[in-house]
């Protein structure tokens, strides 16, 4: 893509193709194209680049796009400036929408504004039994996949961007990292400033907002100050994934491991009053630390798991003896020393899981 190499072969490819194929569109019929790409320009609104599949679209033509319906205000050629007519195969930015088309939806022209303004009214109602059932609605499926996985840990986020292809590219990057067991909800992704009605929709979902390559106006950063929203703003596509990653793997449960801290050699039994019987040991090696986690164990068999309640060095209370020395352990709810007995000490250590 830097050097164009092999640009002219794949040109002449698709020519001979086209060629081959005897590929036509029909001008004489009502005109369709499909949106490739979308953006909110500050000085022209929203504005979609749209390529002509059938028919002329022209100015003025009233249009069906998703679920809104507009007149077409004006069309752009690919230098900016304006036409009149755009032919089958022609990309055309197109003025007049509403708000900013999703890339990939259809772009009908009708001749019948009533018509279009029915159209368009029924797909925003099915949109939106749509939204609320994907928001409400749990499936047995998805009550089992949590039952067989625990509890999924999910991170809500709120995607703003420049351009509709942005937001598909980073909204499909932040969906391949989820895992069974950390999900990454995108709970809204359009384009355009951040608003105030956004980050309350963040504030009730607990999710996070991603500006990408768009700024937020003045009363949102205040209101998610005041409803301790967090707003990211990013320029670079493979930071906002970064971040995301190391966001989900602190949702993940981290691993617990066992770290050996000592070992200790039981070589002679004391009955104290009011305490118990104490086992005078001698530290192998490491050290033992009072409150720690213990195993005792005799003949290699592990008879009792507990934790370390007493330790003394002489008659002084010890918080920690180190090998090589001497000292006093009482466990907690246990009393049937035997000399030669070993008691291991460790504790349980937490590592940070990663994606």
């Amino acid at each position: 893509a830097k050097t164009g190499e092999g640009i002219d072969d794949l040109m002449d490819k698709i020519l001979l193709e086209a060629d081959v194929l005897d590929l036509k569109a029909m001008q004489e019929c009502s005109c369709r194209g499909i949106v490739i790409e979308s953006r909110l320009d500050k000085g022209l609104g929203p504005v979609a680049t749209v390529l002509v599949e059938q028919g002329i679209m022209k100015k003025s033509d009233i249009f069906v796009c998703g679920s809104q319906y507009s007149k077409v205000r004006d069309l752009l050629n690919d230098t900016g400036e304006s036409v009149e007519n755009a032919y089958p195969s022609d990309p055309v930015q197109v003025l007049g929408f509403k708000k900013v088309p999703i890339a990939g939806e259809k772009i009908n022209i009708y001749k019948d504004e009533r018509g279009a303004k029915k159209i368009a009214d029924d797909r925003s109602r099915l949109e939106r039994e749509a939204i609320h059932q994907m928001h409400s609605k749990i499936t047995l499926d998805q009550i089992s996949q949590e039952i067989k996985t625990g509890k999924v840990h999910e991170l809500n986020i709120l995607i703003k961007g420049d351009v509709d292809g942005s937001i598909e590219a980073l909204s499909d990057s932040l969906m391949n990292i989820s895992t069974d067991e950390v999900k990454v909800k995108i709970i809204l992704k359009s384009v355009g400033m951040l608003s105030q009605n956004d980050v309350r929709l963040a504030a009730a979902s607990k999710g996070i907002i991603i500006c990408f390559n768009v700024s937020s106006s003045v009363m949102a950063r205040k209101l998610a100050r005041e409803l301790g929203v967090e707003i990211k703003h990013y320029s670079i596509i493979y930071e906002v994934i970064e971040e995301i990653k190391l966001a989900l793997e602190g949702l993940l449960t981290p691993d617990v491991i066992e770290e050996s801290i000592g070992e200790a050699e039981v070589r002679e039994l004391f009955k104290i009053p009011k305490i118990g019987v104490i086992a005078g040991c001698f530290i192998n090696k490491g050290k033992v630390i009072r409150n720690s986690k213990l195993r005792l164990k005799r003949a290699d068999e592990t008879i009792y798991e507990g934790k370390l309640t007493s330790l003394k060095r002489f008659k002084d209370d010890a918080t920690e003896v180190l090998e090589g020395y001497e000292c006093g352990i009482g466990i907690d709810n246990f009393t049937k020393f035997e000399v030669k007995d070993m008691i291991e000490v460790y504790k349980l250590k937490e590592i940070k899981r990663k994606l």
